[in-house]
């Protein structure tokens, strides 16, 4: 066989063989098969589709393209060999890792953490994580496993040659207009997942302006293509499709995102954030095997997050990592940005819409994340918003704040925050935040 015939079959509508994606597969990781023919192939794909069978075999190839992660080893009795991973498809303002982890953990379930970084108007765990001064993202892979042995956490940023394939083919589909491909979609962020280790997968599929998926249809569509992965890959996967209309919680930036954080895990939770980590640990413990049901799971959870537990299992993952824990102990030690400015309401009613995304881009170009992989990030630069769709506002009410430590961009900032936050007479219901369970 040849890349040729194998563009020539997908361009025609015919099903490839696990044999030929598997020839594409190596031949565009090692470089072997050229750009213009992987971007043919990849054009192809997304015009065309691909079967059920396709995309699993598309995502075990990209999995099997480079190291697979193998957590416990020797280890694996102790841990009856079950590794529940956890992935966000992102959004704005979406700490939920930070909380939802640490608290999983104090359950004994084992928790393996490989995140990314932001890119774009969607914040990552890594920089959020690396917010707290100290905290080594960047530990050796024997580091994490040991980790993991002792304190039953790790969290750190991709180190690992993990789906080679999966980076190469991304940046590629990112180059041509191929990224809104359910097929492509699917399959990047399974093979990841597969090759990270895990068995047993939870993911949080966001839906709405602050997210990629931006209807609850195309959401649905993503979440099936992923479960019909896992089913005929042997990983059992349950897809939460959680709201992105509005940012989630009140904190979109980095040290402030941190901060909500850890008032979260002493109890002080958004009822939004509270909703989507009680949802996603829920499923996460059950899948685990530690409880029967999902109530009982949610039980438990709650009681972690009230005796404190959860909270002490951060402070135990911080300092196991070279974190400062008398920054998480005392969050006035953070160092907060120079311009901290009230933004107030120009009319009274009820909050109608917050837009996600505008919000996310606002908290960009103030610092708080990057628009390309180079930029670096300003942490303690972001937004904290007072209120919530639905809730009723005063004219010169304060709407929320700007953290900035450039004073040229506050007056234009504190404009698109009161142009973002749309208010009317009319009573407007709170956003829900479970759309759908898909499992």
């Amino acid at each position: 066989m040849t890349i040729l015939d194998i563009i020539e079959k997908k361009r025609d509508k015919q099903e490839l063989s696990k044999e030929e994606i598997e020839y594409f597969i190596k031949g565009y990781t090692e470089g072997t098969i050229a750009d213009y023919q992987a971007a043919a192939l990849v054009m192809a794909i997304f015009i065309n589709g691909m079967t059920k069978e396709e995309t699993t075999n598309l995502t075990l190839s990209m999995a099997n393209s480079g190291e697979i992660l193998d957590v416990f080893g020797d280890g694996a009795k102790k841990h009856q060999k079950i590794i529940v991973d956890k992935h966000s498809t992102g959004g704005v303002g979406d700490k939920v890792s930070l909380i939802l982890l640490p608290l999983v953990a104090s359950c004994g379930v084992p928790v393996a953490k490989m995140s990314g970084r932001g890119l774009g108007f969607t914040g990552g765990t890594v920089d959020k994580l690396e917010a707290i001064p100290g905290y080594k993202t960047g530990i050796d892979i024997n580091s994490f496993i040991q980790n993991v042995e002792n304190i039953g956490i790790s969290m750190i940023s991709q180190t690992l040659n993990l789906a080679p394939a999966d980076k190469k083919i991304y940046a590629l589909r990112d180059s041509i207009s191929c990224v809104e491909s359910i097929p492509l979609i699917a399959s990047s962020i399974m093979s990841k997942k597969i090759a990270s280790g895990a068995n047993k997968i939870v993911l949080d599929v966001t839906v709405g302006s602050g997210a990629f998926m931006k209807d609850i249809e195309q959401a649905s569509q993503l979440a099936k293509a992923m479960i019909e992965i896992g089913e005929l890959a042997n990983r059992e996967t349950v897809c939460v499709l959680t709201n992105m209309e509005e940012p989630l919680g009140y904190a979109v930036g980095n040290t402030l995102e941190i901060k909500e954080a850890v008032e979260a895990l002493k109890g002080n939770i958004p009822e939004d954030v509270k909703q989507v980590v009680l949802e996603l640990g829920a499923y996460m413990i059950k899948l685990a095997n530690v409880v029967n049901t999902i109530e009982e799971a949610k039980e438990l959870l709650i009681e972690k997050l009230q005796s404190g537990e959860a909270f002490n299992k951060f402070i135990e993952l911080v300092q196991n990592q070279g974190g400062d824990i008398s920054y998480i102990t005392d969050l006035e030690k953070f160092e907060k940005a120079k311009y901290i400015e009230p933004v107030y309401s120009q009319k009274s009613g009820y909050i109608q819409k917050i837009n996600a995304e505008t919000i996310g881009k606002l908290a960009c170009s103030l610092g708080a994340g990057r628009i390309r992989k180079e930029d670096k990030i300003d942490m303690a630069v972001g937004i904290i918003l007072n209120k919530k769709v639905g809730n009723y506002v005063e004219e010169g009410d304060c709407l929320g704040y700007i953290h900035t430590n450039n004073e040229n961009t506050l007056q234009e900032a504190k404009s698109k925050m009161i142009e973002t936050i749309k208010i009317d007479k009319q009573e407007k219901e709170p956003i829900k935040t479970i759309l759908k369970i898909i499992s």
